[in-house]
């Protein structure tokens, strides 16, 4: 299943908003994906590839460019070092807050900004540019007719795709000074793709980028595919190409197993599997891992302490309020419960005493989906108060530790 999480985060000139779609299990690797000139994080080419890759077992954060789509500023103020500043950013909120991106995948003038980001980028292992120009100047072709008054009066309205958007003359000259000595330099494995019948950005642009790259780097050919890749057909296929191809160059992340041993009833195991972070848990009948995400020093192969914690209320919730619901036959169609940990401090809770200056707090709100009457949803939410696992948590609780010996 397809998990879909909206994400801001801070860009250039703003507050960013991103989608991250993964797989709910470990993904191989995550994918940072730059869209093409004036699209955004929506637009079919990206949509497509995305959610190919992510069929394919990889993790793809796409996002809105400054001024475009649901992301703050004034696309008027922005330009191509711009955009490589928000890809940096994301980068870097991405190695913070969830997986280091090992792949960098660009559209049209996307390519051209990964290849100019990649160098500030050192946890990305691969480079895919997707129809893209080797200079970024060569989108100035796109409005060739009003470049003389953009150079007379500082800016003009130009059409683009049907949508009209204001280009100033910084713009302009931001392109002019880009280059390409930055291809050579790359020091990144390098996949370039292309349509020979592209008629925006011209085959030879991909020519120029393979003889500036060094090796290792790869040519593929998209044969009868538009410059959007608006056929869904030829985006899958361009997503197995690089799902395929990257493989080779990064480091698929995957718990070591543990051997499944016998574990008594009613008990749970927990030992060490990469002496960091990383624990396998073993029950009778189960088994998984646990870990901690990569802010603080793990892999992120698996939940955090905390979020097992959230899980047995959140699960115990969930069967408690069906075996009601069940057993009364109230119309319950699901229930969805969604919980986070915190701690108030004093000032912040009512909880809170000379004994205990701070508490921990479980924040859980529950969904009801189904023809519920009011009077019904208010007896379940007295039931979910009643689940084991919340009794046990209000409980006073003893842990009592020993050593064993063999």
């Amino acid at each position: 299943m397809t998990q879909k999480i909206k994400i801001n985060f801070p860009g250039s000139q703003g507050q960013l908003a991103g989608l991250l779609e993964q797989q709910e299990q470990n993904s191989k690797g995550m994918v940072l994906f730059a869209h093409c000139f004036t699209c955004g994080k929506d637009f079919i080419a990206a949509s497509h590839i995305s959610k190919a890759l992510v069929k394919l077992g990889f993790a793809v954060f796409r996002f809105d460019f400054t001024g475009l789509g649901n992301s703050d500023g004034d696309f008027a103020n922005t330009n191509f070092s711009s955009n490589v500043e928000d890809l940096v950013a994301a980068a870097q909120f991405l190695t913070t807050e969830h997986q280091a991106p090992e792949v960098l995948i660009g559209h049209s003038l996307g390519g051209a900004a990964v290849l100019k980001a990649a160098a500030q980028i050192p946890q990305a292992k691969a480079v895919v540019t997707i129809a893209a120009p080797a200079d970024a100047s060569h989108v100035k072709h796109l409005f060739h007719y009003d470049l003389n008054t953009i150079d007379q009066q500082g800016e003009a309205q130009v059409k683009l795709a049907g949508r009209t958007f204001k280009i100033k003359k910084q713009f302009i000259d931001d392109l002019e000074n880009q280059g390409t000595h930055h291809i050579n330099e790359l020091n990144k494995a390098l996949l370039v793709m292309h349509s020979p019948v592209d008629d925006t950005v011209s085959i030879h642009e991909a020519e120029k980028i393979y003889v500036a790259a060094k090796h290792p780097k790869s040519f593929v050919s998209l044969d009868h595919a538009n410059h959007l890749l608006s056929q869904k057909k030829d985006a899958e296929y361009a997503a197995k190409v690089i799902a395929t191809w990257s493989e080779k160059f990064i480091e698929v992340k995957q718990s070591k197993q543990v051997k499944r041993i016998f574990v008594p009833q009613g008990q749970v195991r927990v030992t060490e599997i990469d002496h960091v972070f990383q624990c396998d848990v073993q029950t009778p009948s189960h088994q998984w891992v646990a870990d901690e995400p990569l802010k603080v020093g793990g892999s992120n192969t698996g939940p955090d302490p905390y979020q097992h914690l959230l899980a047995g209320l959140g699960t115990c919730t969930v069967m408690t309020l069906r075996m009601y619901a069940n057993h009364k036959k109230i119309p319950m169609d699901n229930v969805i419960v969604n919980l986070s940990h915190d701690r108030e401090h004093g000032a912040d809770c009512q909880a809170c005493d000379e004994d205990h200056p701070k508490v921990d707090v479980i924040h859980r709100s529950i969904e009801f989906i189904g023809d519920l009457t009011p009077e019904q949803i208010e007896k379940l939410l007295v039931i979910a108060d009643k689940c084991p696992v919340h009794r046990t948590l209000h409980n006073k609780i003893v842990v009592r530790t020993e050593l064993k010996t063999l």
